[in-house]
């Protein structure tokens, strides 16, 4: 099965969130080669492939973080155009990544990290919301957030997204190192989050856990898009799982 009869064609021109023809280097390595897909509002993408396949890349490179570099392309959301802004721009356009270190603040409590996210303007859900979606961060709020569990702290750099008004929120490996009652946990929680209206793409290596969460999924292979179609249609070809994601 190759690359040309797995590409179900190119980003929409009235999707909510749109990547057209994006290409992004780490200096001189190219890395991302010309992909594009969108995604419509309140939905959830697969952003799948072997380690090296250009995922979080490809992340970075939306979220407009200093590297990868954008050398080529167009990144749209919600009728802004990422692909010209830094990083804080497009955070203040609604753009949240949690990244898989999860990048918790040593020596802030779990509330101070969530306050520090909500210093400016535009200031999403509440401390409050985010303790009744997470009631463990409300019982842990006055405890150093670096001294939580492995999926507490993944709880509170999601919560910290929250914080902010966002439209787009970017997981990288959001189930790495947790317990499988951990998982369902957290995929319980971005039900929650997509039925609040927020459009999200996940990138993980546990593939058949982010394909039953997702709407839609998107394959990468060595920087090239190889599939973008329904997650269930991913599920439901063996040919298509084994050959680019190993499953």
């Amino acid at each position: 099965m190759n690359a040309s009869t797995q590409q179900t064609g190119g980003a929409g021109g009235n999707a909510y969130f749109e990547v057209r023809d994006m290409h992004s280097y780490y200096g001189e390595s190219y890395i991302v080669q010309g992909i594009s897909f969108a995604i419509e509002e309140g939905s959830i993408l697969a952003l799948l492939g072997r380690n090296g396949a250009g995922k979080t890349s490809t992340l970075r490179t939306i979220a407009r973080l200093e590297d990868p570099e954008l050398q080529k392309g167009e990144i749209w959301l919600a009728g802004q155009a990422l692909h010209g802004m830094k990083s804080y721009e497009a955070s203040i356009g609604g753009v949240a990544m949690v990244p898989e270190d999860r990048r918790i603040i040593p020596g802030l409590t779990v509330e101070e990290n969530i306050k520090l996210a909500q210093i400016a303007e535009p200031i999403g859900w509440s401390i409050e919301q985010i303790y009744e979606l997470f009631p463990r961060l409300g019982e842990r709020r006055k405890q150093e957030g670096i001294t939580l569990s492995g999926g507490e702290q993944q709880m509170l750099a999601i919560g910290r997204a929250l914080a902010r008004e966002i439209k787009l929120l970017l997981l990288d490996e959001p189930y790495e190192g947790l317990a499988p009652v951990i998982v369902q946990e957290i995929e319980k929680t971005l039900q929650i989050i997509r039925e609040q209206g927020i459009t999200t793409i996940i990138v993980e290596q546990n593939a058949v856990a982010a394909l039953k969460l997702a709407d839609k999924a998107v394959i990468l292979d060595t920087g090239q898009l190889v599939y973008q179609g329904s997650a269930q249609e991913v599920l439901d070809n063996e040919q298509l799982r084994h050959e680019y994601l190993a499953i």
